[in-house]
């Protein structure tokens, strides 16, 4: 009723809606409280496959655990799916209805927990689009059991459920159903065609294609000759190099592709625009269409010396190159040495290559442009797709490993496995049109003999094929013919593969993906999904189900997932607490409990600043942007989080001077040290006032600044006004008084800041200057990415993470006493509390504290044993007049804590206690949390989202 009113932050109500830029989704709330409800009932007029894909995990989970629900959907319409109410008579712990009649059209989520209800009202129904994209209100009450709200919701749902109306779903139902919704499918398609016939319009580019256009038109003003296009799969490369050569209007034009079959497809898609008015021919294998204008040919043909000598040099105004990332071959180079074209462009999915060449300088280091998966994805250029990381099986107590037997890999149970959870994921419209990628080609071959011997649910056997580097291009493209028909006497259910299908291949239809091999590579992983997911009518979304073992690099697969390539651990694990969160569109992203228990820990023992994985990241971006690149052109470009470099080298320069043998930038020793003090202790974004002063002092042409222009800074550009006590501190931290290494940095005279002579000499230095200003906007970038007033909290952001020794400083304490912090230290009458959820079974009986929360808002913790409440350390506690909360899910986490703000001590809480083995004296208290812990994090380190 009231803002102001201390509440239960459980209790309160919400608005519901979806933001992509807030990362906010109903599907979130819809998800969560199905998770931690005792039973459900929703109340809602239409169903898609793809509402059910979304929640297909959870559901799963409830009918694991044997939770009651209850569905009412409705016929209003036609608008529910059929195989959406197939997919529901999986879960037996579901009753489910549908109205017949009448304009049933309500959408209503009810959950019960314990003797409270929560209940969600408003405008979405169970479809992607409504809990995922599209603007929706939705709110979103709490009640007890005997509120009047509840007994009124409960009796209307019961009541409509129970009408004479309300029919039960069974599959003879739903068969009856389907023949009349796909009939009407069927005319709502030919009454399309007819409209889409007589309103015939020009195909035109999208908005990224037109900002792309637009780009490569600038480039050619510039006097560039060459560009390289960087699009995802789906996204329309082919049209976007026509609406460009047309735009460009060349007499003469070549299309290079490395299959046949490619190079009919461009050609078709050419003609579409063109039309009639241009000449096109094929010139590869035993077609040679000489006399064409333009000429879509294969780079085995061209490449060859009786055929490339066919052209003089300078025959083709425009060129085109697709798949570039393979044109370090010779075939590709010899092409491109030889034509000089007023123009050429490259296009591909992924520039960067496994062998560390550089695709980059063949094109003059020129982006024409990115289009990226997830930038695909929210703009809607590509089919959503479903993901779900599914546990593979142990078989005779052996997990699936990256090494395991064969025979492992081909036995029964985990065929059956599969079986069960292909079926159990299903797909948009029932109808499998499936592409399973497998590790080797034995056991590609074996699957496929073995699928192929068993029935599925209707009856029907399985009708599969297997494709590896041994078939040939035309038994590859009538396998996918097969795939694609709507004949079900050739029809496939799926194609077994390795290798063959990673790029290069147009399935549009395939809604069905399984992988059965170990990610080894991000780059190929994305390759992989990107089979299914260009755009097609009759598909909705595309399903990935991907077997996951005991494998080291489980951690790439979120890396591929949600296209974040900072290798920052802490955002990696953000990101995969906060599930489909922050996906675009529609796509949702799903691993089962024990799935993301093992990427976890894959994620606690991987090293991520390994040397050959930061070369290999230097080296591409070097490659891209033509030029040793600097901290914030990895920031700029979406790359590796620059700050691994300074770990592992203690300051980006250390980096780049044992890498580069011919590195031409110099600094004395004094410098050098300097560069990793500063970068180290003060760049490394957890605080920001000494970052910013320094800024302002080297940018200032006096070297000097007053302490108002310091505030007025910090409050014109982060919304608050540093204390007189936390600007002293940062003078202190910026002349490393905190870290015991003093130096004369900056002074302080009658309120004015300079930087001293001795500093500005070495910063006169344009080569120190110039790594010192990088690593000071690297800061001021990083602490912006994650900065957010309304978290602020006595210097800290809720939720981002902390040092014991960040803390100190952060608290203006006078020197680093981390060391001596342990779980927690008084200073000040300031006690941080520092808390590793997950103790270590190999910690003494001693230090295995019950520390652990009691709600998101309640924290239940205890002091060190042989403690008492009248000791000194204990009334120090007690005395504090701040208490703040850090806590860390286990120590794989390395030495970092979350930081969950200021806490007050609950009235009567202090207790006496025992430790429960040693007996010896322990205090309990218990914790009231000033900000409630997020969703995603609360989850994360209870386990409950795992």
């Amino acid at each position: 009723m009231d803002k102001v009113v201390p509440s239960n932050r459980e209790h309160r109500p919400q608005l519901l809606v979806n933001d992509q830029k807030a990362g906010k989704k109903v599907l979130t709330t819809i998800e969560r409280e199905l998770r931690t409800c005792d039973e459900f009932w929703l109340s809602v007029a239409f169903i898609t496959t793809s509402g059910i894909a979304t929640l297909k995990n959870t559901l799963i989970e409830l009918k694991e655990r044997k939770i009651p629900g209850k569905i009412l959907a409705s016929q209003y319409l036609n608008f529910t799916q059929p195989e959406a109410l197939r997919m529901l008579l999986q879960f037996e712990n579901i009753e489910l209805k549908i109205v017949t009649d009448g304009d049933f059209h309500s959408k209503g989520y009810l959950f019960k927990k314990g003797d409270m209800f929560d209940l969600i009202i408003g405008s979405s129904n169970l479809t992607a689009n409504a809990l995922c994209t599209n603007k929706e209100w939705n709110l979103k009450v709490t009640a007890s059991e005997d509120s009047d709200l509840i007994l009124q919701t409960v009796a209307e749902f019961e009541r409509e459920f129970n009408s004479p109306g309300a029919t039960i779903v069974e599959e003879t139902w739903i068969t009856r159903y389907e023949l009349y919704y796909r009939s009407q499918l069927e005319y709502n398609r030919k009454t399309q065609e007819h409209h889409d016939y007589t309103d015939f319009r020009e195909v035109k580019p999208n908005l990224m294609q037109r900002e792309a256009l637009e780009n490569i038109k600038n480039l050619r003003k510039q006097g560039k000759k060459k560009a390289l296009l960087i699009s995802a799969t789906g996204t329309g490369k082919t049209y976007l190099s026509a609406f460009d050569v047309k735009a460009f209007q060349p007499k003469k034009f070549l299309f290079i592709v490395h299959r046949r079959t490619i190079a009919e497809k461009a050609m078709e898609t050419y003609q579409h625009l063109f039309g009639s008015q241009i000449k096109m021919g094929i010139y590869s294998g035993s077609s040679r269409e000489l006399e064409a204008d333009f000429i879509f040919s294969t780079v085995q043909t061209i490449s060859k010396d009786e055929h490339i000598r066919q052209f003089a040099k300078d025959h083709f105004d425009y060129i085109v190159i697709d798949e570039t990332h393979r044109a370090s071959a010779t075939s590709y180079q010899k092409i491109m040495e030889y034509f000089t074209p007023q123009f050429m462009l490259g296009m591909t999915a992924t520039p960067e290559r496994m062998d560390g060449l550089d695709i980059f300088k063949l094109f003059d280091n020129t982006i024409a442009y990115e289009i990226r998966l997830h930038k695909a994805l929210e703009e809607e250029m590509l089919s959503p797709f479903h993901y779900y990381g599914v546990t593979d099986m142990s078989i005779n107590d052996q997990v699936i490993e990256d090494k395991s037997d064969f025979n492992l890999l081909t036995a029964h149970e985990r065929i059956e496995r599969i079986i069960e959870k292909a079926n159990l994921y299903g797909c948009d419209d029932g109808i499998v049109r499936g592409l399973i990628f497998c590790s080797l080609k034995n056991e590609c071959h074996d699957l496929s003999r073995a699928f192929n011997q068993l029935r599925k649910p209707k009856g029907a056997f399985y009708n599969t094929i297997a494709l590896t580097g041994d078939n040939s291009e035309e038994e590859r493209a009538d396998a996918i013919r097969r795939l694609e028909s709507d004949q079900l006497s050739e029809k496939l259910d799926y194609i077994f593969t390795v290798d063959i299908f990673n790029e290069g291949i147009d399935i549009p239809r395939v809604n069905q993906i399984i992988m059965l091999r170990p990610t080894q590579s991000a780059i190929i992983f994305v390759q992989q999904l990107g089979r299914g997911l260009r755009k097609v009518n009759s598909k909705e979304y595309l399903t990935v189900i991907d077997f996951i073992g005991n494998y080291g690099n489980n951690y790439l697969v979120p890396i591929a997932l949600y296209g974040d390539t900072s290798y920052n651990k802490d955002t990696l694990r953000n990101l995969i607490s906060t599930g489909s969160q922050f996906m675009p569109g529609t796509s949702t992203i799903n691993f089962d409990r024990i799935t993301k228990e093992k990427i976890f820990a894959a994620l606690d023992s991987a090293n991520l600043q390994l040397k050959k994985d930061l070369l290999t990241d230097y080296k591409l971006l070097k490659y891209k942007i033509g030029r040793i690149p600097l901290m914030m052109d990895f920031i700029e470009h979406g790359s590796r989080d620059p700050f691994g470099f300074v770990n592992y080298s203690k300051s980006y320069f250390n980096f780049i001077q044992t890498i580069e043998t011919d590195f031409e930038f110099k600094c004395t020793k004094e410098q050098i040290e300097l560069l990793e003090m500063f970068s180290l202790e003060i760049n490394n974004s957890k605080r920001i006032e000494e970052t910013v002063l320094l800024k302002l002092l080297l940018d200032s042409k006096s070297s000097s600044r007053t302490i108002d222009d310091f505030k007025r800074y910090m409050s014109d550009h982060f919304g608050y006004i540093p204390s007189d006590q936390t600007i002293q501190s940062t003078l202190k931290n910026l002349n490393f008084d905190f870290i015991r290494k003093s130096k004369k940095i900056i002074e302080l005279n009658h309120n004015n800041f300079s930087l001293s002579k001795e500093f500005l000499q070495l910063a006169e230095k344009y080569d120190f200057k110039l790594f010192l200003l990088d690593s000071i906007e690297y800061s001021l970038s990083a602490f912006t990415e994650r900065f957010d007033l309304n978290k602020l909290s006595n210097g800290f952001v809720l939720g981002q993470k902390y040092s014991r020794k960040d803390v100190c400083r952060i608290l203006n304490w006078e020197t680093d006493i981390s060391s001596t912090v342990y779980g927690y230290r008084t200073q000040n009458k300031c006690t941080p509390c520092f808390v590793t959820y997950q103790k270590s079974s190999k910690i003494s009986q001693s230090t295995q504290y019950n520390d652990h929360f009691i709600d998101q808002q309640t924290f239940a913790w205890e002091s060190r044993s042989k403690r008492k409440i009248e000791s000194t350390e204990i009334q120090a506690v007690l005395d504090s007049n701040l208490i703040l909360l850090f806590v860390k899910k286990s120590d794989g986490e390395g030495s970092d804590f979350y930081c969950l703000g200021e806490v007050n001590i609950v009235p009567g809480s202090v207790l006496q206690g025992k430790m429960p083995i040693s007996e010896e004296p322990v205090v309990h208290i218990t914790y009231s949390l000033n900000h409630p812990v997020e969703d995603h994090l609360y989850d994360y380190l209870t386990d409950q989202g795992a």
